[in-house]
């Protein structure tokens, strides 16, 4: 399927697809909020404890504009793209979003973070690279990555009843719950955003590339994954001048499980993805850069500046490769 709808998105001048492009990305991440919103007021409504909403839809809504981004890539014949955005977003919130943080102020991982997050990323991690060995992402291999997502969920879920972190975290009970219409507008609003969003991104990030003479999984890996991760980016910014990144850094991490588990694996079952631009080296940066975080967060549950520092000394050497490669 060429694409999923009957035209393209794509504008026919440059300058206009790179304006596209960027209304694109404010059009999904806008999306992905409402949708959340309506999401959390809906379960609210419908009595489910406040930490599963957090646990799932929150976490959830957080990885819906790599979620659809990705999915409308491969479905519209572009899997360089899709597979690219969730290496790149990864790579970026690892490495660039947590390094910022860091540097900003230095950080403490909660316990269950460095016990559980991290460690599912990384064997995430591990488990994408093995499978993209044979150059795609087979429905087998998506069925897999599914059934590790459904494990993923049943662990934290299982395991936050009895977390004392996050039992302590406090609950909205003076709020008004959200009426239903509101509720399911937003729901309706924000899907409507994310698929419209996602497929004009897609469209003009296409273009852009052809343009430039870069290739989908250069763009993927780059623009697209770092247009889709601002939101973790300007929350775990604001969350370190604040003094609080430990809880942004745990639920930016969270969603690198959510990225490839999820995001791939419903997308690969809905469309195999043959690989042609997405090497090694991008899947075991992404690897390494799970790796680092692992063992900086593992030695004393905290991120000191020069760790922040280097992690995104790191970030700027892939970009800088990415670059020397393309040129």
């Amino acid at each position: 399927m060429s694409t999923l709808l009957l035209f393209t998105f794509a504008a026919p001048q440059m300058w206009l697809q790179i304006v596209l492009f960027v209304v694109g990305i404010i059009v999904v991440t806008w999306g992905a909020d409402r949708l959340t919103d309506g999401a959390v007021g809906l379960a609210e409504r419908m009595g489910i404890p406040q930490i599963v909403i957090g646990l799932t839809i929150v976490a959830v809504g957080t990885s819906m504009p790599e979620f659809f981004v990705s999915l409308m890539s491969a479905v519209n014949a572009t899997p360089d793209l899709a597979v690219g955005n969730i290496v790149g977003s990864n790579i970026f919130n690892a490495l660039l979003i947590v390094g910022v943080a860091a540097a900003l102020s230095p950080i403490t991982i909660l316990h269950s973070t460095v016990k559980k997050d991290i460690p599912f990323a990384l064997v995430s991690s591990v488990v994408l690279l093995i499978i993209c060995l044979d150059g795609g992402i087979s429905r087998l291999d998506a069925g897999i990555l599914t059934a590790m997502f459904v494990l993923f969920m049943y662990i934290v879920l299982k395991g936050a009843k009895g977390d004392p972190e996050v039992a302590a975290e406090p609950e909205e009970s003076d709020r008004e719950p959200m009426p239903v219409v509101k509720a399911v507008l937003l729901l309706i609003i924000g899907l409507g955003c994310l698929i419209l969003g996602s497929n004009v991104f897609v469209d003009n990030a296409s273009a852009v590339a052809k343009s430039l003479g870069m290739s989908e999984a250069l763009i993927g890996l780059t623009i697209v994954s770092c247009g889709t991760s601002l939101p973790e980016l300007a929350t775990s910014v604001v969350a370190a001048r604040r003094g609080n990144s430990g809880i942004a850094i745990g639920n930016v991490l969270g969603s690198n499980a959510f990225n490839i588990l999820m995001t791939l694996g419903v997308t690969g079952l809905i469309a195999p993805m043959h690989l042609n631009g997405i090497t090694s080296v991008d899947l075991s940066v992404m690897v390494i850069s799970m790796v680092l975080l692992w063992l900086f967060s593992f030695t004393k549950h905290r991120i000191e500046r020069w760790e922040g520092g280097l992690l995104v000394a790191v970030f700027i050497g892939y970009m800088a490769y990415l670059i020397m490669q393309a040129i």
